[in-house]
């Protein structure tokens, strides 16, 4: 007896596998007809919206109007965009130039006097060496 139901439970198992087997085909199967059709409503979706507005003459101007309105704003945006950013580039050049300017004449300002004050010492010296020298 222990043999009969041994294969009815190894019936029963590979019943319950194939039943599984089925599903598990059919929802791929679903899935590859359903990804395409989806894809084609939407894309249809899509054109329809699209063209409605162009259906009369006058809707297809009000339309186009928009179009050029939108066109214009986002024109006008994008310029003072880069006119704000040029402005911002040339303050900063300035202000760059102004400031290695400055540093510059300071440098400057520091080696003439650091010249101007051995040049002196240095005439000091020679004068005293001189005036020591017998004539």
């Amino acid at each position: 007896m222990a043999t009969t139901n041994g294969s009815k439970s190894s019936a029963s198992k590979a019943k319950s596998t194939s039943t599984a087997e089925k599903r598990q085909t059919r929802s791929v199967a679903e899935t590859a007809v359903d990804l395409p059709v989806g894809a084609v409503l939407s894309v249809t979706d899509r054109v329809s919206e699209l063209v409605e507005p162009f259906t009369g003459r006058s809707a297809a101007e009000k339309q186009l109007k928009s179009y050029r309105t939108e066109l214009r704003r986002r024109v006008k945006r994008t310029e003072r965009r880069g006119t704000t950013a040029r402005k911002r580039a040339t303050s900063e050049a300035r202000k760059t130039r102004n400031r290695v300017e400055r540093e510059a004449r300071k440098r400057q300002r520091t080696v003439e006097t650091t010249l101007k004050r051995n040049r002196t010492e240095l005439e000091q010296r020679v004068r005293q060496v001189a005036d020591l020298l017998p004539v």
